[in-house]
């Protein structure tokens, strides 16, 4: 059958059941067949905020299933596929400490870090490792010099009865790309995962578990290959199971919002070269809104967040239009909240004009008109820590810039770019490197030779989202000279009282 789901697609094979969990649930779930299960699968990814939003999601209400879970008496493996430790508030203060210490507090048995494990450089998640009190899995990520990274493991073999499980881990490719990961090295995913897979098959894996943070074309790429039994995955967000009566694949959604489970039966017969292993997956969706939030991590959370509130809730100012900073809003179109984090870059520093990565505002909110702005909420929305920049370039570099801001148009790609001090019209249909019409600054075409100044952030300025062409120009502002941009806006809202970024036609998609 195929479902559609809150978020995602449901796409299950024959004799396979799915069911969403309620409160009244019963505490072992009976696959097709009436065996129980030989082991549950847990899998949970793509977590930054600490409380829920609108009674869904957040750490006490993850608490709540994951202890649920393991009191049901199945054997358990607890997996999260990564994207936690920033960019939630909180962690522009102290670089995801905090989440650490909340995940410690649900033990995951299995943790592969996304890109945001990374976005406070290799020291930090060095340090943020050290703090953990659960493994660390990925196969493809070494130093420098090609050796393993102290404390984090490739895979690892989970015996239930007689069945062997092997599991391995396996981060993106594009870290380098999106974040700050500094000398540390992602090998392809692909060529790590047949060499693992292989190793754990001599070591007498009877069923294959993949744990990435990658996305949904590196998703089905594994899928097709075969390689592994089971897949759960993170890194889109999306709600996502699929069973093609050959191989699983599992995403659950972002914030805890849904905790997908998996209920495997597995039996075993005959011995040595005879042996054959049988399995079958039940598949089990949580619902967070319908459970009871655990006090413990709740009354942690409620300490972190009342020590923010005297900080974050001082009252900056009013917005006079409505501002939408989902990420399908953001990252596909002229912005209101784009219009304003990019007119504020460009104030502050002089620039002629501002290009920034969409991907940089994250807070996913609505605020209607004449709705107040807080320090939370321009923190919320820009929780990197970035700094604004100032690069000199010529106008053949601008359009450079902005060719690789719409090489990825008509996917949610945080390379799009928001701009100020210029218009552009583009074509999406368009060769890649191709698609630019026509670009206008201060309502003058713009002048291929002529230098510009064009104000970015440092994570653009080196080579984030794939921006290296910010590399050709000369820098005026360095990535260690400028103010945060979250600091610039919040200035740039307090000098106004009231602000205004309306829809102007900056970016006009012309099919």
């Amino acid at each position: 059958m195929a479902r559609i789901s809150r978020r995602g697609v449901f796409g299950i094979g024959a004799g396979v059941s799915v069911a969403f969990v309620d409160a009244e649930a019963p505490a072992v779930a009976q696959p097709a067949g009436g065996l129980p299960p030989t082991f549950t699968l847990l899998l949970v990814n793509d977590i930054y905020k600490m409380g829920e939003t609108k009674g869904r999601g957040g750490f006490p209400r993850l608490a709540a299933i994951v202890k649920a879970e393991r009191a049901r008496g199945v054997p358990t493996l607890f997996c999260h596929a990564g994207d936690t430790f920033s960019p939630s508030l909180m962690s522009g203060f102290d670089q995801g400490e905090h989440i650490v210490a909340l995940t410690n507090l649900i033990e995951p048995d299995v943790f592969v870090p996304g890109n945001h494990e990374f976005d406070f450089g290799k020291d930090a998640y060095f340090k943020r490792m050290g703090e953990a009190r659960f493994p660390f899995l990925g196969a493809n990520v070494s130093l420098a010099d090609g050796s393993p990274v102290p404390g984090m493991r490739p895979s690892q073999i989970y015996g239930f009865g007689p069945v062997k499980v092997g599991l391995v881990g396996l981060v993106m490719e594009e870290v380098p790309r999106v974040s700050h990961s500094g000398d540390l090295r992602f090998n392809p995913v692909m060529q790590t995962l047949r060499t693992e897979v292989e190793a754990l098959r001599a070591r007498g894996a009877d069923i294959l578990v993949a744990v990435t943070h990658t996305d949904r074309a590196v998703d089905n790429q594994i899928v097709r290959s075969r390689l592994v039994d089971i897949l759960l995955t993170g890194h889109d967000h999306d709600l996502a199971i699929t069973f093609d009566g050959k191989t699983v694949m599992v995403e659950s959604s972002e914030e805890g919002n849904f905790v997908t489970a998996i209920d495997v039966t597995a039996t075993v017969s005959g011995e040595g070269l005879a042996r054959t292993i049988a399995w079958s997956p039940s598949f089990r969706v949580h619902d967070s809104a319908k459970v009871v939030p655990d006090p413990d991590v709740t009354r942690v959370v409620a300490a972190y967040e009342g020590g923010l509130s005297a900080v974050l809730d001082v009252v900056l100012g009013t917005t006079a239009v409505a501002l939408d900073s989902r990420t399908g809003v953001v990252r596909s179109g002229e912005a209101a909240i784009g219009n304003l984090v990019s007119d504020a870059m460009r104030e502050t520093t002089g620039a002629d004009v501002t290009v920034m990565n969409a991907g940089s505002i994250r807070a996913n909110e609505i605020y209607p008109a004449g709705a107040t702005l807080r320090r939370r909420d321009i923190l919320s929305e820009l929780p990197f820590g970035n700094t604004t920049v100032l690069v000199d370039l010529s106008g053949a570099d601008i359009v450079a810039v902005l060719e690789h801001g719409f090489s990825a148009a008509g996917e949610p790609s945080g390379r799009f770019p928001q701009v100020s001090g210029l218009r552009v019209a583009y074509s999406g249909r368009a060769p890649v490197g191709r698609r630019v019409r026509t670009v206008t600054v201060g309502g003058e075409p713009l002048d291929l030779a002529r230098r510009y100044r064009l104000a970015a952030n440092n994570f653009m300025l080196g080579g984030g989202d794939g921006y290296t062409m910010l590399a050709r120009g000369r820098v005026l502002i360095g990535a260690t000279d400028g103010k945060l941009v979250a600091t610039e806006v919040m200035d740039y809202v307090r000098a106004r009282g009231e602000v205004s970024p309306a829809l102007e036609g900056r970016i006009v998609a012309l099919d």
